[in-house]
């Protein structure tokens, strides 16, 4: 069933306008009392109570963190969790630039390990775009899959190209986990998916229909990155400014490497296509 996991919802209360109604975390529990939580929030002291709260009534022990990547609403919370629970071990991909700052000892998980969890055997997946060290874990039994930050439903994520994204790589992503024919994806925002096919489909094709609003702004002779952003996204909030101008260059840099488009060194930093 794909629901055989049960894993526990728990919200680390950090509403935003990039973190939607905030991070989803989630405690699998086994018979045993052994927990694993995947992702460790921000620290905040309602997701340390709601954690406290879901571990106590069921009698558990938290053994093991195992974190989608490196981002501060994946990942800042580890010391906090930590400090409540000294016998938790953390786990994620190494990112040396991003896992010194958080002050806990990560143990290293990468493409093809298999983590315990909720007393089920979880693989680790190493699925790049969104940052690099980004990994989802898939629960092959019930073919359910945590997905951290590859998909949100009813929204688009950001490739962040000048903090390690790749939008090459973050498509070979989606392509692999639509191959994996998942039942169920658990997202690190919004709702779970029930529709995986339908939501990776939607996914692939607006990056698509994205790539030729980039092109067509380039042919339109806009040659920056704001300007390109200003003309294909209308009415943006400001707050979501910097993430649209991030997408745009992960499009840019994207057809570059596929020798489609160029740019100048210089500090304009204008792109033409090829």
């Amino acid at each position: 069933m794909a629901n055989a996991l049960n894993p526990i919802l728990l919200s680390a209360h950090n509403p935003s306008p990039m973190t939607g109604a905030g991070n989803n975390t989630y405690l699998l529990v086994a018979e045993d009392g052994s927990a694993t939580l995947i992702d460790a929030g921000v620290g905040a002291p309602q997701h340390l109570a709601d954690l406290a709260s879901a571990l106590d009534a069921r009698h558990a022990r938290l053994d093991s963190v195992l974190v989608t990547h490196g981002h501060r609403d994946h990942a800042s919370g580890a010391p906090a969790v930590a400090g409540a629970h000294a016998a938790a071990v953390f786990a994620k991909r190494p990112w040396a630039k991003e896992d010194a700052q958080y002050g806990v000892r990560w143990r290293a998980i990468d493409e093809g390990d298999a983590v315990a969890a909720g007393g089920e055997s979880l693989i680790v997946l190493h699925t790049p775009g969104h940052s690099p060290d980004h990994l989802a874990f898939w629960h092959e039994p019930s073919r359910t899959i945590f997905t951290g930050d590859l998909v949100v439903e009813g929204s688009s994520v950001m490739i962040h190209t000048s903090g390690g994204g790749n939008l090459v790589e973050y498509l070979a992503s989606l392509e692999r986990l639509l191959a994996l024919d998942p039942r169920v994806l658990l997202p690190a925002h919004g709702p779970t998916i029930d529709d995986p096919a339908r939501t990776l489909t939607g996914y692939l094709r607006h990056r698509l229909m994205r790539e030729r609003q980039v092109v067509d702004a380039l042919c339109a002779g806009h040659h920056s990155v704001q300007a390109i952003t200003e003309s294909i996204y209308h009415g943006l909030a400001p707050a979501l400014v910097r993430a649209a101008q991030e997408n745009v260059r992960a499009h840019l840099e994207k057809l570059k490497a596929e020798g489609l488009a160029t740019t100048t060194i210089d500090e304009a930093g204008e792109w033409r296509l090829s």
